[in-house]
């Protein structure tokens, strides 16, 4: 070698371990830094808010798929809280994506102890399927400035990875599986109560607020246990939660996906082991579980398992629960949310026919009623209506308005109950099929 190669060789050495010593940014002093329950985070400025972005508050779920999860462990070193945490593994998703998915994020007008702001905490939708905390719609840069409070967005997992219940067929260590998304939610609301002050934030003041699959898993929280004390007021948009899918029913939609896996119940518990990509291959197998009118509901359906080890009844049946009977709450729907859902993917939908409204609201209701008594009720009311506008009337009522209508109706009964003393509750009616 000669003595030049001898001497570029040393230079390109010097530098390579040069920069392995560098930090990963340069951070300035301003930068904050906050010591949370698991370690100290340094995050950024941006447009007047301090952000800190991918924060672990739970550990790798890979090693415990399907299983309850666990705390980080703790850190010693300042971690840099720059960009995002990837998201839960999902199918039609762009981000980054791992089962290493358990990350929030921050915006604060200033991280520092004793700025007693209320706390905000979004739940992202996607039903309980799609979606991440990291959408740049959920930005919280104009909420923390302009509202003086702490915004927080989280990823947790979602559809098999946080909802396949195979407590009935894998024995005791995946009791809870059904419920893994939910969760990893309680986790995250447990990060908020121990680290949130240090960031400015009053953990006596958290409001969980949501959109569609956000707003259900919200009002799954409010019936569930170990997220009691955890919030302290609610809202949500375009998105409830009225029953849980039963263990029957949920073990009947693990064998379907079992089976769409090639696998035998008897090697339930295989699935623990499969590689990402196999299980997000058999996410979209149909739905075993049909409806009233005996029609299936699609793809598989992902969500809360009444499981009597997370969730021991029903979110908002027969009764409101009693446990967040004390947290204020706010219900919302938009006014024709499936001019998007329906309407999105069938434009057809918006050029129909009187004749063609009854055939294909019977594809769309969710109850077993005369579709054409439907139509004839909603022309009378509505006599301005054309078809498509009584389609996509009828359909979000019957989707979206009907479960938001009962919680409202569930949370007044109690509201009045307290008012005048647990009165006789009379006969339930029986619990409808999830």
């Amino acid at each position: 070698m000669s003595s030049f190669d001898r001497r570029e060789a040393l230079g390109l050495g010097m530098a390579a371990a040069a920069a392995l010593t560098l930090p990963g940014r340069a951070w300035a002093a301003s930068d904050p830094v906050v010591t949370t329950v698991h370690g100290r985070v340094r995050g950024t400025r941006e447009d007047g808010v301090q952000v800190f972005k991918g924060i672990r508050y739970g550990a790798d779920t890979g090693p415990r798929r399907f299983q309850a999860p666990q705390p980080p462990a703790p850190w010693r070193e300042v971690k840099d809280a720059l960009a995002y945490g990837a998201a839960c593994p999902q199918t039609r998703f762009d981000e980054p994506q791992s089962e290493d998915c358990l990350f929030l994020n921050v915006w604060t007008p200033e991280a520092k102890a004793g700025g007693n702001r209320p706390v905000m905490v979004y739940i992202h939708g996607g039903a309980y399927s799609h979606g991440s905390g990291s959408d740049a719609l959920y930005d919280g840069t104009r909420l923390a400035h302009r509202g003086d409070v702490v915004v927080v967005t989280l990823n947790h997992r979602l559809n098999a990875f946080g909802h396949l219940y195979l407590g009935r067929l894998a024995g005791p260590a995946y009791a809870q599986s059904g419920n893994a998304g939910i969760l990893d939610l309680v986790l995250a609301l447990h990060w908020v109560r121990d680290s949130i002050a240090a960031f400015g934030g009053d953990p006596g003041r958290v409001m969980l607020f949501g959109q569609s699959g956000g707003g259900a898993k919200i009002a799954t929280l409010m019936g569930t246990p170990v997220a009691q004390g955890l919030f302290h007021r609610a809202a949500t948009m375009s998105g409830q939660q009225i029953t849980a899918s039963g263990p029957l029913n949920a073990t009947a939609r693990a064998r379907t996906y079992l089976e769409a896996l090639g696998l035998t119940p008897e090697r339930a518990g295989e699935a623990a082991t499969l590689p990402v990509e196999r299980l997000l291959s058999a996410l979209n197998a149909a739905d075993p579980i049909h409806g009233v009118a005996g029609q299936g509901m699609g793809g598989l359906y992902w969500g809360p398992v009444l499981d009597d080890q997370v969730l021991a009844r029903h979110p908002f049946y027969p009764d409101a629960p009693a446990q967040s009977a004390g947290i204020p709450m706010i219900i919302g729907n938009t006014h024709d949310e499936t001019r998007l859902l329906i309407g999105g993917g069938d434009p057809a939908t918006f050029n129909l026919t009187w004749d063609q409204v009854p055939f294909l609201l019977a594809k769309h209701m969710r109850v077993d009623i005369n579709p054409d008594l439907v139509v004839a009720e909603y022309r009378e009311m509505y006599p301005d209506y054309g078809p498509s506008d009584v389609f996509f009337s009828a359909t979000t009522a019957g989707r979206s308005w009907r479960a938001a209508v009962m919680e409202a109706e569930a949370r007044a009964a109690q509201a009045q109950a307290l008012g005048q003393g647990a009165g006789e509750k009379g006969r339930r009616p029986p619990t409808p099929t999830s």
